[in-house]
C-alpha cells in the first residue's frame, strides 16, 4: 500500500490509496468466498461453481463490490495507524480513483478535529453552591417511605375523594359514537393523579361503590389523537371500588419495617447524611460543570457540523432505547403523540452543541495540563470495587479487561484535572 494525504481547508483531510494488487486480489477471492453460494451454472451445484468459471461468464467486476466492503475499512484503519495526528471526527467520503481486477486506487476525505485555542484556565473565580439539608427535606423522604409501605384497604361506607384508588368501566363517545380506546372494563385510576383528560377524575370523585354516571370532558386542543383534539366527550362511568391508603405513622416501630434502624432519631440522622452526601455531589458537579462552561466561552474553536449532528443522533439513540424500556417502541411513540423525529433532534440542538463544545474543552485541557494516572492507582481503584464486592483483588481483576482498564484509567484523569483546576482557581 502506498498514499498521499492532503490538508484541505477546514480541517479537512485527503486520503488517496493505491492498493497493493495482492490484496486487492486476495480481497476479491475473499468476496467470492462470501458470495459463491448464491450463484448457479450449468454443470455445477449452486454454491460451487469455480472462481475462475464466474468469472469467465460475469468478469470480475462481480466481486468488486463486496470487495471493496472488505478492504477500504482495512486500508483506510492502517493508515490512521500511521497518521496519528488525523484525528477523524465523522464517516469518510469514499471516491474509487481507478479498479480492475489487478488495480485499486481510491480517495477518502474526512473531516477531522478542528483547531482549537484554548482559553484561560487559571486564576479564575467560581461559586460552589453552599449545602443545607432542611428538617421539610428529611420529613420528604420519610413520608415517601411511609407512603411506599402503606397498604390499600376498601371502602365501602363513604363517596370517594381525591387520594383514593378506584376501580372503574368506562365508555366514552363523541356526538354519539364510541372511539377508540375510549372503553375499558375494570380500569384502576388514582384520582388527583392527573393521568385522565382534565377534569375526568375530579367528576369520579364522590362517586360511591354500585354508582353509575355520564361525566362531560373536553379533550386537550394539544390531544395526541388529532381526531379528539379539542373535542367534547362523554363518558359513562361505573364505580365498582374504592380504596384508601393507609400510610404507618412514624415512630420506632415502623422505622425497623421501613429501614435498618431501630429508632426515628437513628434514621432521620441516616437521611440527612445521605441527603447531605447527594448535595455535595451535586454541587461539585455543577461547580465542574460551571469551570468547563467558563473556560469554552474563553477558547476559540469552529465546531464542525458533522460533530454537532451526529452528537444529536447519539442523544436520540439514547431517548428511543429509553422507551423500549419502557415497552414503547420509538416508531409507535412518534405515531401516537404525533412528534416527529426531526422535532426530537430540534430539541437536543443546543444541548448537542454545547455538550460537543465541552468535550473538546476538556481535551484540550487533558492535553494542556497532562495528568499523569499510574498503574498502581488504577490497581488502587479496582481493590476497592473489589473490597465493596466482597471479593478479593485477584478475584475481581478476572472481570476487568484492557477496556474497562481504560475506562478507570480515563475516569481517575478526569477526576484529577478537576481537582488541578480546583487547586488552581478561586473557589467561593
Amino acid at each position: 500500500m502506498s498514499y498521499t494525504v492532503e490538508n484541505l481547508e477546514k480541517n479537512k483531510v485527503k486520503i488517496v490509496v493505491k492498493v497493493d494488487q495482492a490484496a486487492w486480489q486476495d480481497a476479491i477471492q475473499k468476496a467470492y468466498e462470501k458470495t459463491k453460494k448464491n450463484y448457479q451454472i450449468g454443470g455445477f451445484r449452486k454454491g460451487h461453481v469455480p472462481f475462475k468459471v464466474l468469472t469467465s461468464a460475469y468478469g470480475v467486476g462481480i466481486f468488486f463490490e463486496d470487495a471493496l466492503d472488505i478492504i477500504l475499512p482495512v486500508e483506510y484503519g492502517a493508515v490512521l495507524d500511521k497518521e496519528k495526528t488525523i484525528e477523524p471526527v465523522d464517516r469518510p467520503d469514499i471516491d474509487i480513483v481507478a479498479i480492475s481486477d489487478a488495480t485499486l486506487e481510491f480517495s477518502a476525505t474526512v473531516q477531522c478535529k478542528p483547531d482549537f485555542k484554548l482559553g484561560a484556565y487559571m486564576g479564575l473565580e467560581f461559586k460552589k453552591d453552599k449545602v443545607k439539608v432542611t428538617e421539610e427535606e428529611i420529613n420528604a423522604e420519610i413520608n415517601a417511605k411511609l407512603d411506599e409501605a402503606g397498604a390499600w384497604i376498601p371502602v365501602t361506607d363513604r363517596e370517594s375523594k381525591k387520594g383514593d384508588q378506584v376501580i372503574i368501566d368506562y365508555s366514552g363517545s363523541v356526538d354519539g359514537v364510541k372511539f377508540e380506546g375510549g372503553t375499558a372494563e375494570k380500569q384502576m385510576l388514582l384520582l388527583g393523579s392527573g393521568n385522565f383528560i382534565p377534569g375526568f377524575e375530579e367528576q369520579v370523585e364522590g362517586m360511591k361503590i354500585g354508582d353509575e354516571k355520564d361525566i362531560t370532558v373536553k379533550f386537550p386542543e394539544d390531544y395526541h389523537e388529532k381526531s379528539l383534539a379539542g373535542k367534547d366527550a362523554v363518558f359513562a362511568i361505573k364505580l365498582h371500588e374504592i380504596n384508601y391508603k393507609e400510610v404507618p405513622t412514624l415512630d420506632d416501630e415502623s422505622v425497623k419495617d421501613i429501614s435498618e434502624f431501630d429508632t426515628v432519631a437513628e434514621y432521620k440522622e441516616s437521611i440527612k447524611k445521605n441527603l447531605t452526601d447527594k448535595k455535595n455531589s451535586e454541587a461539585e458537579s455543577k461547580l465542574e460543570n460551571d469551570m468547563i462552561e467558563k473556560i469554552a466561552k474563553s477558547s476559540k474553536v469552529e465546531i464542525p457540523q458533522c460533530m454537532i449532528d451526529n452528537q444529536i443522533e447519539d442523544m436520540i439513540g439514547e431517548f428511543e432505547q429509553r422507551l423500549q424500556y419502557q415497552g414503547l417502541k420509538a416508531e409507535d411513540y412518534y405515531k401516537y403523540t404525533g412528534i416527529k423525529r426531526e422535532d426530537v433532534a430540534a430539541q437536543y440542538k443546543d444541548m448537542a452543541e454545547k455538550n460537543v463544545l465541552f468535550r473538546l474543552t476538556l481535551e484540550a485541557l487533558l492535553k494542556a495540563i497532562k495528568v499523569p494516572v499510574s498503574d498502581e492507582e488504577i490497581n488502587e481503584k479496582i481493590e476497592e470495587m473489589a473490597k465493596q464486592a466482597g471479593k478479593t483483588f485477584e478475584e475481581y481483576s478476572k472481570y476487568i479487561n484492557e477496556e474497562y482498564r481504560n475506562y478507570l484509567r480515563n475516569d481517575l484523569v478526569t477526576n484529577k484535572l478537576f481537582e488541578y483546576l480546583k487547586n488552581n482557581n478561586t473557589i467561593k
